[in-house]
This record gives structure tokens, sequence and C-alpha cells, in this order.
């Protein structure tokens, strides 16, 4: 929780100063300038109107059957009257109220009130809550991944406390989250990424303790070819960051040397002119030559500490990015999840290699025909078992008395999922021992008369 920061959700702004300290699950009430205060338990507000029609066959929806205007709700906001009584004022003036049925009544208080009751319930973040989130409101930065499918490739993926897991996704670290907290930050995770660096904004949204990270690692998605082949150095990268910084610290020398050089004699100038006029003047100006040359002292030191600070980080980075690759270098990783915006099959047939046998993998796409040229790549290669190529199927119910029904909007798709077990890969097969093999997996018919043709 971040203090004096405007937080601005669902068309209501506040600040959450006032939230630390409290237990998640505390409800607040949102007052004015934005501050939060613990709601106080408050009964139901009971309507009078107790009637309701039979149907809402007759109720015409033409925009004329509530008195007050929207400049009225205005006045009565600025009045400072509460939400719950605008909500009263709101079903007072309503001409169609009472001619609705108990349910549809019921439906519009709640609509009301979620409008102009400013109620705040922080509650403690979760993957389900996040995921759930992310996919109403942001589903394009999680590749649409729904919280179903993302169910599934935890479940699929074996994660469990203790594991060793590869993680490439590119779904804001909503992925990764899910795997750190189903984890428990007990084992160890390597994050591929593509670009300059991980992405972990949905990741760091999770609130997980600083212990969770320790075991975190990450290593580029670039540098994984020669890191299978051998060739792979961290020498290159961190001697590029030094010269650049030497180059920076030489330059900026050079330049304030230069500046300094001018400025002394121009200072020098002005302090013979200084001289002739007279004393006071000179007085004057060496005091503000010596406060110009301590500037530049500080700056210089200022440059130097930045450049050491540049080159503690690039070392640090160098560090991690060495242990990252001896972990790799092991290639017995427990498991490995896939849900990016690239095409699977060279990402799965590269990282496939850093895995134990007997473990399992997981790839979402958003799309079906990635996966369908990945699962038969893989049939051709050999080395999994098990390949599954699913659709997960959500509907969801509303569940009240006398009104439980499936939603009238339903997800259209959560995307696909291909999983697998890897086993040993014998790459000292022939070809011939291949065909043998494909000859036995047919059926005992078509064998007979691949035979009787041979024959």
């Amino acid at each position: 929780v971040h203090r004096f920061r405007k937080i601005i959700f669902e068309k209501q702004w506040f600040y959450l100063d006032n939230a630390i300290g409290h237990v998640y699950g505390t409800t607040f009430e949102v007052t004015s300038g934005g501050n939060l205060q613990p709601r106080r338990e408050v009964e139901e507000t009971t309507t009078d109107t107790k009637e309701a029609g039979t149907d809402n066959r007759n109720i015409v929806d033409d925009g004329k059957s509530q008195k007050l205007t929207h400049d009225d709700i205005k006045a009565l906001k600025d009045k400072g009257i509460k939400g719950q009584e605008i909500v009263q004022q709101l079903i007072e003036n309503s001409t169609t109220f009472r001619d609705k049925t108990e349910f549809a009544q019921d439906k519009y208080i709640k609509k009301k009130k979620k409008k102009y009751e400013a109620v705040i319930t922080i509650v403690k973040p979760s993957t389900r809550i996040l995921s759930t989130m992310y996919y109403a409101r942001e589903p394009g930065k999680i590749n649409h991944l729904r919280y179903d499918t993302l169910a599934q490739m935890l479940t699929l993926g074996n994660i469990r406390a203790g594991n060793k897991m590869i993680v490439m996704e590119t779904c804001a670290g909503l992925v990764l989250g899910a795997v750190m907290e189903r984890m428990g930050g007990y084992g160890s995770i390597i994050q591929m990424y593509p670009g300059g660096g991980p992405v972990r904004a949905a990741t760091s949204c999770f609130g997980f303790p600083k212990h969770f990270f320790n075991n975190l690692h990450e290593f580029p998605l670039s540098q994984v070819d020669s890191l299978l082949s051998g060739t792979f150095s961290t020498e290159m990268l961190p001697s590029e960051f030094e010269d650049n910084a030497l180059v920076e610290e030489e330059s900026n020398g050079l330049i304030d040397e230069k500046q300094v050089s001018i400025q002394e004699t121009e200072e020098e100038s002005i302090t013979a002119t200084a001289m002739e006029i007279n004393q006071t003047e000179e007085q004057e100006t060496m005091d503000i030559n010596a406060e110009d040359i301590e500037f530049k002292d500080n700056k210089e030191k200022d440059n130097k500490e930045n450049v050491r600070e540049k080159q503690r980080k690039q070392w640090e980075r160098r560090k991690k990015l060495i242990e990252a690759a001896a972990l790799l270098r092991e290639k017995n990783a427990d498991g490995l999840i896939v849900a990016s915006k690239f095409h699977p099959t060279p990402l799965l047939l590269s990282l496939l290699e850093f895995v134990a046998p007997s473990r399992p993998f997981v790839v979402y796409c958003q799309y079906k025909e990635p996966l369908l040229e990945c699962y038969t790549k893989l049939r051709e290669r050999g080395g999994v078992i098990n390949l599954k190529l699913s659709e997960t199927w959500l509907r969801n119910y509303q569940v009240l008395p006398d009104r439980s029904h499936p939603k009238l909007t339903m997800s259209g798709g959560g995307g696909y999922l291909l999983s697998g077990i890897t086993v040993v890969l014998d790459k000292g097969k022939s070809d011939s021992s291949n065909l043998e093999a494909l000859k036995m997996e047919e059926p005992s018919s078509k064998r007979c008369k691949v035979q009787d043709l041979q024959c």
C-alpha cells in the first residue's frame, strides 16, 4: 500500500492511507476527500414498499420512469447525502418500481447501490481473484488466458512445493505469480523472458513476502541456443556494459574538466577586472568562484557514484545470469510451463532439453492451429508420451433462491492446452527401426494388407 497515492477504481477515487493496519476483508466507506473510513455494521435497507407485480410485461424502458434528473442526484451528492439515502429516494421517485416483480426490484436496488453507495472491501490477493480481474478487465495483457484454463495448467504441470520449474510466459507475470503461490516459497523457478528483462507487473500484485523471490531466477531466451550448444558465456554482456560505463565516466570527466577550465579562465578575467574596479566586488566574485568549484566537485562525485552503482547492478545481474545458467545446465527441471504470444513449437522444442525425464509440461495458446503443429512436431521428434490437446469449457451459473440459471453472457473460449510427459529420448534409433515401430502400431488388418502387397 502506497501512502498519498490516488487510486481510481470503477469510476471511484480514494486514498488507501486509512486502510493501513486493518485486516483483509474490512469494508470501508469512501468519505469526502477520498478518505476511507471503516464501515459500521449496517442493517439491510428495508424498503417500506413491499408491493410487487406479477410480471414485467407492461413495463416499458422509455427513460421517463425516474422523476429525479441527473442534476437532482448531483445536488443530493453535493449536499453530502449518503448513497443509501439517494438509493431510497430513487426508489420512491420511480413510477415503475412497484410494478416490477420482487426479483426485478432486488436487481434494481443492487444496481443502484453499486452506483451510488461508495463501499469498498479490501480482500487478500490470490490467483483466483487476479486472474478473474485480468480476464474481465484486460484480457489482452494475459493473452486471453481464462482462469479455469490457468487452473488446468497448474494441475497438469504438477506445480507443488519443492519443484524446480521453468516458466516462459508473456502474461504480465500472472502465470509466474500463480506458480509462485502454489509453490509457497519452496523450490526454484527459472523465468525465461524475451527482450531486455522479465515483466512481472501482475506478480507484484500478489504481495508475496521477500523470501519468495530468493529462489526466483531469470534467463533470456536469446541465450538459450548458445547454452544448449555450449558456447554460452557471460563475459561479453558485462564487458560491453563495463566499456560503456567507463566511456561514460571518461566522457563525463573530460566534459567537466573542459567546463571547469573554461570557467576558470572566465573567472580569472572577471576577478582581474574586479580588482581594477574595487576590492569589495573582488571578494564577492571570489566567493562565487569558490561555490562554483565546490558545486563542480560535488557533481563529479555524484557522477562517479552513479557509475559505481551501475557497475554494481551489472555485476549483480551477471551473477544472477550465471546462477540461472548453472541451474539450466543441470537439465533436471521438474516441469515446464509455456504461455506466451510466440509460436510454441520452437520454444517447446528448445526448452524441453532442460526438463528431466518423466516430468510434465504444459503449453497454452489462444489458438488451436499452432498447438496442432506443435503436437505433430513432438510426435515426429519423440521423447514425449501422453500428448493431449484440450480445451476447457466454462459456463457460469447464477445461484439464487427460485432463480438459479445459467448466466446470459458466457465466455466464447478460454484458449487451448497441450500437455504431456517427457521420457528419455533415444537419439541412436535409426529411421528403419522407427518405421518398424510405426508398422507395429498400425491395426492388424492394415498390417496384413501391407504384407500381402509386399509378397
